[in-house]
């Protein structure tokens, strides 16, 4: 099928916390819904079945929870598939967004995915009925390609977002196509947990994902495409991102995944929006692909020491490192009850430091979820304390296979290339309790391999 995703450039409001009129609020919302139609009308003429628009994209953000209230909808959480909001737009007040959406879906007869903000009033006998009587919540809508509401999803993992509210329950939401069968939605910070988007595709078998993200990049372990490719690779399914363009805020990254294949952009000198079109197959069956090659000789560690062992702050957490020294070896280094091998060889050995770095414990900046990661990464410099730093660019073409004793089933494979660009490994995938990710020369320097592994229980 023919997918599109539109990185967008949001219009913001020169002051967020100030409150004003929704008639003010529906003309800034308008401009970027100017934007929403010029783009769909186009994915619409390269064949696009499908569109998807990035979280926050129509009203933007650091809005306060009264600020935001003129820029929120009404929409009808349950019943989903009887509304068609563009041709029935008396039905409720305050749709005026959604009913733009709906007409842009019908007008190109595409199925269109976006993110917008919802209110719903809630009874003072609900005990989780906020003190101002309503329910703020920052939701995706999927649009039919006549312009009917299939389905809606609240957001679960909120990132910082005082504005919203998280629903009383998870939502676990898809929506059917003729084309590609069910899409499964969530948004941004929810790819890092269990609840809903885990349990989503593993309960509701769903392969195709529609993921709204306003994604702040991180390096080395959390950059927007590497991490999106991550997950289609893990979970086997395809996923279709698309991120905020807003460089001086680190967001930006969208894409269109499989799990052997992807279409990107990760653009942080330019300004303006970027459309991806893609055509991808659609993933019916539990086929892996590239997980069932069992990994070459494991040898056992060799007899030559390890070189001294370091810390390092790498996403803000206390990693454990060894350098990687020469043109090959044989490395390991241990935290708790996670140990992770690597073996090397260089063809030319460069002036970069690289390490090969450990953490097994619960990360606690910008979120708490608890993190084993092994992670083969080049250093910001050439002292110790530059492992872990944000680097963008490397030279060094280095053939790898990386394995740990991960304790938890859910491993991320990392494999981020010189220029934020993307490799795929020649063999990844358990064996004898160990994961395992292998690749002989990548496509342009290494920048980061790594086994990042979700340890959900112990959040």
């Amino acid at each position: 099928y023919v997918a599109a995703v539109y990185e967008h450039e949001s219009i913001l409001s020169p002051a967020p916390a100030v409150l004003v009129e929704r008639r003010s609020a529906l003309e800034l919302m308008g401009r970027n819904l100017d934007i929403y139609e010029q783009q769909v009308l186009a994915a619409a003429r390269q064949g696009a079945q499908i569109i998807v628009f990035p979280e926050d994209g129509i009203h933007g953000f650091n809005f306060t929870r009264s600020s935001i209230y003129p820029y929120l909808d009404f929409v009808p959480h349950s019943h989903p598939g009887k509304w068609n909001p563009c041709r029935e737009p008396y039905l409720f007040n305050d749709t005026e967004v959604v009913q733009r959406l709906s007409c842009m879906a019908l007008k190109n007869k595409i199925f269109l995915v976006a993110n917008l903000g919802t209110k719903q009033p809630c009874e003072r006998t609900d005990p989780r009925c906020p003190s101002d009587g309503r329910y703020q919540f920052n939701t995706n809508v999927a649009l039919a390609a006549d312009g009917t509401l299939l389905a809606t999803y609240r957001k679960h993992n909120l990132y910082f977002e005082y504005a919203f509210d998280t629903p009383p329950e998870p939502d676990y939401a898809f929506f059917d196509t003729p084309f590609a069968g069910k899409f499964g939605m969530f948004i941004c910070f929810d790819i890092l947990f269990f609840e809903p988007a885990v349990k989503l595709i593993k309960q509701y078998n769903v392969k195709q994902i529609v993921y709204p993200t306003a994604w702040m990049n991180q390096l080395p372990l959390l950059s927007a495409v590497e991490f999106q490719q991550a997950f289609a690779t893990a979970f086997n399914v395809n996923i279709l991102a698309a991120n905020i363009h807003h460089p001086t805020l680190g967001m930006t990254g969208s894409g269109i995944y499989t799990p052997v294949k992807s279409f990107i952009y990760h653009n942080m000198e330019s300004y303006g929006g970027k459309l991806i079109v893609a055509e991808i197959p659609v993933i019916s069956t539990d086929y892996r692909t590239n997980l069932e090659k069992t990994p070459g000789r494991v040898s056992e560690k060799g007899k030559e020491q390890s070189p001294p062992s370091f810390y390092a702050e790498m996403m803000y957490d206390n990693f454990t490192f060894v350098p990687v020294w020469g043109e090959k070896g044989e490395l390991q280094v241990c935290a708790n009850t996670l140990c992770c091998y690597l073996n090397y060889r260089r063809a030319v050995v460069t002036d970069e430091l690289y390490a090969l770095g450990v953490f097994d414990g619960l990360h606690t900046v910008h979120g708490t979820y608890y993190v084993q990661a092994c992670a083969l990464v080049k250093c910001g410099g050439l002292s110790f304390s530059t492992c872990g730093h944000e680097v963008t660019d490397a030279t060094a073409l280095i053939d790898f296979q990386l394995w740990g004793n991960m304790s938890t089933p859910y491993i991320f494979p990392l494999l981020l290339t010189s220029g934020i660009t993307l490799d795929f490994a020649d063999h990844m995938g358990w064996k004898n309790n160990y994961y395992f990710l292998s690749k002989n020369r990548t496509s342009s320097g290494l920048l980061t391999a790594a086994l990042y592994g979700r340890w959900y229980e112990k959040d």
